[in-house]
Order: C-alpha cells, then sequence, then structure tokens
C-alpha cells in the first residue's frame, strides 16, 4: 500500500518542480530576449570603431587575408569617458541633480502618502486618481506647459508683477530650478505610490503600543513609521533616480546651457555626431552606475525578509 502512495507523491513533486521551473524560466526568456540581446547588441556597437556609412560603426569580426577571422575590440571608446572631461562632467552632474530630485521627492512625497495611507478608507481611491491624473496626458505636454508657466512672460512672472512684488521679469526658465522642479514633477507619483503601498499595510497598532510605552509621536514616528516603510523608501527613490539619471526631455526644454546630463549627451553622440560607438558606451557605462543601486536594494530586501 505504501509504494503506490510514494510514487503518486513522488510523481506530484516532480510535476510541482517542473511547473516551479516553467515559472521561473518564463520570465528568465522575456528578460533575455527583450533586455540581455539588446544590451549584446549595445555592447558589440561599444567595442566598435567609428565609420562613415551605414551603419556607422565598423564590425569587431573580420576576415584576414589569410583567411582567419579576427575579432578587433576597440576599448578606446570607454577610455574617452574617462580622458574628456565633458562626459565626467555629463555623468556627475546627472549623478547631483538626480539625488537632488530623488530627495526632494521623498521629502514631499512621504506626507502625501502618510496622509493618503492614514485617511478614510472612501478617501484613498479618489486621492489616488489625483496623483495618477498627471499621467493621463502627454509628458512631453506637461514639460511645455511649465515652459509657458516660467518664461519671462508666463504666468509666475506676470502675476508677480502685477503684485508688484517684482520689477523685472525673474530668469526662472533654462535654470537649475527649472531642470528640478520639472523632474520632481513628472517624478513625484513614483514616489508617492510605493510609499503608499508600503505605508497601507504597516500595523497601526504598533504606533499605539509606542503610545502606550511612553513615546512621543514625533518619536514614534522615526522609529516605528519611517524604520518599516523603508522598502517603500528605497523602491520609491529607485523608481525616481534611475529614470532622471538617464532623462533627456526635461534638461532640454528646462534646463540651461550648464544642466548638461548624460541623456542629452547621448542624442548628441547619436544623432548629431553620428558617433553610435561613443554614445553605446556611454550607455553601457550608464547602466553599470545604475547596476549599483539596485543590487543594494535587492541585498536589503533580501535581508529583510530573511529577518
Amino acid at each position: 500500500m505504501a509504494s503506490p502512495f510514494l510514487s503518486r507523491l513522488t510523481l506530484q513533486l516532480q510535476q510541482l518542480q517542473a511547473g516551479r521551473r516553467l515559472v521561473v524560466a518564463v520570465p528568465l526568456l522575456w528578460l533575455g530576449i527583450f533586455f540581455g540581446v539588446p544590451f549584446l547588441i549595445i555592447a558589440r556597437i561599444s567595442l566598435s570603431e567609428v565609420i562613415i556609412g551605414l551603419p556607422p560603426y565598423s564590425d569587431i569580426l573580420a576576415w584576414s587575408s589569410q583567411a582567419m577571422l579576427t575579432i578587433r575590440l576597440n576599448f578606446g571608446n570607454f577610455l574617452l569617458l574617462f580622458n574628456d572631461s565633458l562626459y565626467f562632467s555629463a555623468f556627475t552632474n546627472s549623478l547631483r541633480v538626480s539625488t537632488i530630485a530623488t530627495l526632494i521627492c521623498l521629502i514631499i512625497g512621504y506626507p502625501i502618502a502618510l496622509g493618503i495611507a492614514r485617511s478614510r478608507e472612501s478617501l484613498r481611491v479618489p486621492l489616488l486618481m489625483l496623483i495618477i491624473l498627471p499621467f493621463w496626458t502627454s509628458f512631453l505636454i506637461r514639460i511645455y506647459a511649465w515652459i509657458g508657466i516660467l518664461k519671462g512672460n508666463g504666468l509666475i512672472n506676470n502675476l508677480l508683477l502685477w503684485l508688484g512684488v517684482i520689477d523685472t521679469p525673474l530668469q526662472l526658465l533654462h535654470t537649475d530650478f527649472a531642470l528640478l522642479l520639472g523632474i520632481v514633477y513628472g517624478y513625484l507619483p513614483f514616489m508617492v505610490l510605493p510609499l503608499y503601498a508600503t505605508l497601507s499595510r504597516m500595523d497601526h497598532t504598533l504606533l499605539e503600543a509606542a503610545a502606550d510605552l511612553g513615546c512621543k509621536p514625533t518619536a514614534a514616528f522615526w522609529r516605528v513609521t519611517v524604520p518599516l516603510s523603508m522598502p517603500g523608501i528605497i523602491a520609491g527613490s529607485l523608481l525616481v533616480f534611475v529614470p532622471a539619471v538617464g532623462e533627456f526631455v526635461i534638461p532640454d526644454l528646462l534646463g540651461g546651457p550648464d544642466s548638461l546630463m548624460i541623456g542629452k549627451v547621448l542624442w548628441t553622440e547619436f544623432f548629431s555626431n553620428r558617433d553610435w560607438p561613443v554614445a553605446t558606451a556611454v550607455a553601457v557605462t550608464l547602466l553599470a552606475l545604475l547596476v549599483v543601486p539596485v543590487m543594494l536594494f535587492e541585498h536589503y530586501r533580501e535581508k529583510g525578509q530573511a529577518l
């Protein structure tokens, strides 16, 4: 009697393991096709040399006169990124602007997410709809709208002139202020939504227990609420920081001549200079820089789950 039972149990375990492998294989196959293969293409172009032609880069595989296959890898594109101050300035400025914008989004987004999470159940959906509502309009149109608001004869300057606060229009457009304002405006929902998802699942009885033990509301916020919401803080920060580093539209339309970011450098190398090898080398280097915070987030998440 035990033998058929063990056989059926073994068969069910094998089917379960096969199903798990299939579930894991599907996303891995998706990532391999739509991320791994394009990345290999980009990496291959970054190791080639620029030429005048179509496509504007050389082949890394070539046959010699002795019918021998040779591999020609050009690492000069990556060396140029470290030797040319233009690319170094673009990288550092992108990291600086993205870090500041992420911190501003966190400072603004945390109270918003906390307020929505602690509001009445009937108000949460309308409040979340107000956060998502800007996505119903084209991102490019919303950034163009800020041009009309910030320009010399725009809404803000006309209002300040009418109130008598200023005598001449302020230079708001094409400044670092406009650049940060555009990034914060564009990516603030990506900070609020993960924070809300974390805060809405928090056990509020922990705050009551802290109050019973004599903990003041401010101390309870820093010792209970903030540590428990750390996964949402990290997730929201990554969702803002990673796309902001490679942002092109906002720096191009709102930023000034000194607001050089890596997205603008990529566009210039691809379409103006037609130097695809250098442009792809910039993209590969940028990807390598962005992988580090993502890996740190995964390490923190796995450590939190283990605890």
